[in-house]
């Protein structure tokens, strides 16, 4: 009986390799996931010589694959003749093949330490190499702007940076938002964006609203606008000098009907998105989607497998209009419940108003499977009487579908080492770098190069929520101190006009620069040594994420998302090496923030090494999106556990 040496061994998922049994011949496996015999071979038989005896039922030269394949199906290759080594042959319940086991002959026995071996490393290598398995969504991100495209705010920030993540822990992604063209330079983000050449038809407002739909694949999203001329206008995505336009009912109804339709009709990649979709309704403007699919598709078998979250940026929009318009969003008549909303005596006109509106955002909280906010704290203070805008009531009925997840910053963009805004770069390991955009940042803005000089930031809207008038009240007392104050922003005509006062007042200490800018913004953020967020409510916000990132230590009023990320700080404890990231204060009130400004600049001033711990904690915080993501996909998985709303 011939022998031969096996010089490797690899299993392969076809089998098609005979051993043939003709003189010193060898044998060899092609590699598969399910067993690899290499560290075997190495370890314990790398002297020794393993006999593979012919089978004769298998009637092919001991060929393996007509042992697996013949009529017989024989389990085990072997020979009546001098059993030796055997070859076992392991079956799942389908009777496929899934590996080899090595069996000892009736006699001659295989080294103990050899059988254990291969089990061994047979299920080393099936665990090393099993392929980490997760559940992937398609998602439909329905949002009234999403940058670079479009961007007023955090909903912008939010809607163009978490569907990149989702995208890359692979999910298919699609983003609807309209085609916003108002004759400025911000069209130019659209320039890669490409006619889809799918027009269709939509119900509501009386009659056939004809829409297209454009789409550019970035990034792994399928970025999707739907173009309409009633998007084509001056001014931002909701209004313009004169105030917001009268028809963005009209404007975002459309947008909500088109996002319904958009992954049945739309062959992206060159299939459809389908119906079992779940969909990310970001705001009032997006809110309709929800009711949409419960009263318009459900009943007549479609998206009856869909989902729906509704994303709460902020509550205070809600996109209220007179009861008399329910009839343009194309629902069923008897789904008015779902969105009527009555004022309270005291929010009426006059006398013979009887209060009677639809509520859009209302219906939405209705309606979604899940419901999220940008934060932990933002999701318990709209379920309170002062956070909650009248619908606290609706929404703790609902607290158990109600999560915060706290926006992420897109690190890339956002990075003191490698930012193209700023003139120097710098890292929590080194701080150097920072010192230098200070001083830059002081000689751009005209101030006196004193690098001990606290200099302060405020970025954000000129309006009564982020506590602009706080900080009008404030300054004059702040002017008395020998510090540095700096203020980005637009918004109220009356506060642009003080801030521009304020800087011929005070010429060497205070700057007010009206308008936004992207650089400007990046340069004072690195540059500043403290962040101002007085904020009356702040569901997530962005700056004193940003702020921290770049080691400048925020002072925040006691809120929302502010509360959420800013640790307060404490010099006792760690050993005396101090705790936090910053300083929060509440109530709000020009004293207590000045209180907490007025701490944070004498830390500055008198505790030169616990204010660089301060920066450094801040600058090692994590508030990545792919943080978020995580987060975003347990909610996905909650959402389908239970059945969709059907009323």
């Amino acid at each position: 009986m011939a022998s031969i040496q096996l010089t490797r061994m690899l299993w392969s998922c076809k089998l098609s390799t005979n051993i043939a049994l003709s003189s010193r011949k060898c044998c060899s496996f092609r590699r598969a996931r399910q067993l690899d015999f290499g560290p075997l071979l190495k370890r314990n038989i790398q002297n020794r010589k393993l006999t593979a005896i012919r089978s004769e039922k298998s009637g092919n030269e001991g060929s393996i694959s007509s042992a697996i394949e013949g009529e017989e199906n024989s389990d085990v290759i072997s020979s009546p003749e001098k059993p030796g080594l055997m070859l076992g042959i392991d079956r799942d319940d389908s009777g496929s093949v899934i590996g080899l086991n090595l069996i000892p002959g009736d006699n001659e026995a295989i080294d103990a330490e050899v059988v254990s071996t291969v089990t061994k490393v047979k299920d080393e290598e099936i665990k090393k190499e099993k392929i980490e398995t997760r559940v992937t969504y398609n998602i439909v991100f329905v949002t009234a702007e999403a940058a670079p495209y479009s961007k007023t705010g955090g909903l912008g920030d939010v809607c163009g940076s978490l569907p990149i993540e989702l995208a890359s822990r692979g999910h298919r992604v699609m983003v609807v938002s309209p085609r916003y063209l108002n004759g400025m330079s911000a069209d130019e983000n659209f320039a890669h964006v490409f006619d889809a050449n799918r027009r269709i038809k939509l119900q509501c407002f009386g009659g056939e609203q004809e829409i297209a739909f454009f789409h550019e694949y970035r990034e792994g999203v399928d970025w999707v606008f739907v173009d309409h001329p009633s998007y084509h206008r001056p001014g931002n995505p909701y209004g313009d000098s004169h105030g917001a336009f009268g028809d963005n009912q009209f404007r975002y109804t459309l947008l909500c009907h088109a996002a319904c339709e958009a992954p049945l009709v739309l062959p992206l990649g060159g299939y459809t998105y389908g119906e079992k979709c779940l969909f990310l309704v970001n705001d009032w403007h997006a809110g309709l989607v929800s009711v949409l699919l419960a009263a318009k598709y459900r009943p007549f078998g479609v998206y009856k497998d869909a989902r729906s979250v509704l994303v709460i940026h902020n509550l205070a929009h809600q996109g209220v209009e007179p009861a008399a318009t329910f009839k343009n969003l194309g629902l069923p008549s008897n789904w008015y419940g779902a969105l009527e909303w009555v004022f309270p005596t005291w929010a009426r006109t006059h006398a013979l108003d009887t209060g009677e509106a639809v509520n859009i955002l209302k219906g939405a909280i209705v309606t979604s499977d899940r419901i999220l906010t940008v934060s932990k704290g933002y999701a318990w203070e709209i379920t309170t009487v002062e956070g909650g805008y009248g619908l606290n009531q609706l929404l703790s009925s609902r607290r158990s579908v109600l999560t915060g997840i706290t926006n992420g910053i897109h690190i890339a963009e956002w990075d003191p080492s490698s930012d193209e805004h700023i003139a120097f770069h710098y890292s929590a390991a080194s701080l150097s770098g920072k010192v230098q955009c200070k001083t830059a940042l002081q000689q751009e803005l005209g101030f006196p190069i004193k690098p001990g000089c606290p200099l302060i930031g405020f970025i954000g809207r000129l309006d009564y929520q982020k506590g602009i008038d706080l900080i009008h009240w404030a300054i004059p007392e702040l002017m008395e101190d020998d510090l540095q104050f700096v203020m980005l922003g637009s918004g109220d005509p009356l506060y642009e006009d003080w801030m521009r006062s304020a800087e011929n007042t005070y010429r060497d200490k205070f700057r007010g620069w009206v308008g936004f800018s992207v650089p400007i913004s990046h340069r004072i953020t690195a540059g500043c040594d403290i962040l101002l967020m007085p904020s009356r409510f702040e569901p997530c916000g962005l700056n004193q994420l940003y702020a921290m990132r770049y080691g400048t230590v925020p002072v925040v009023h006691a809120t929302g998302g502010l509360r959420d990320t800013v640790e307060n700080f404490n010099p006792y404890a760690g050993e005396g090496r101090g705790e936090g990231t910053g300083w929060t204060f509440s109530p709000l009130t020009k004293d207590c923030m000045l209180n907490a400004l007025k701490t944070a600049i004498r830390t500055y001033r008198d505790h030169k090494s616990t204010w660089e711990g301060l920066m450094r904690r801040c600058m090692q915080k994590d508030f990545t999106w792919e943080n978020a993501a995580i987060q975003y996909e347990q909610v996905f998985e909650w959402a389908f556990i239970d059945p969709p709303y059907i009323m």
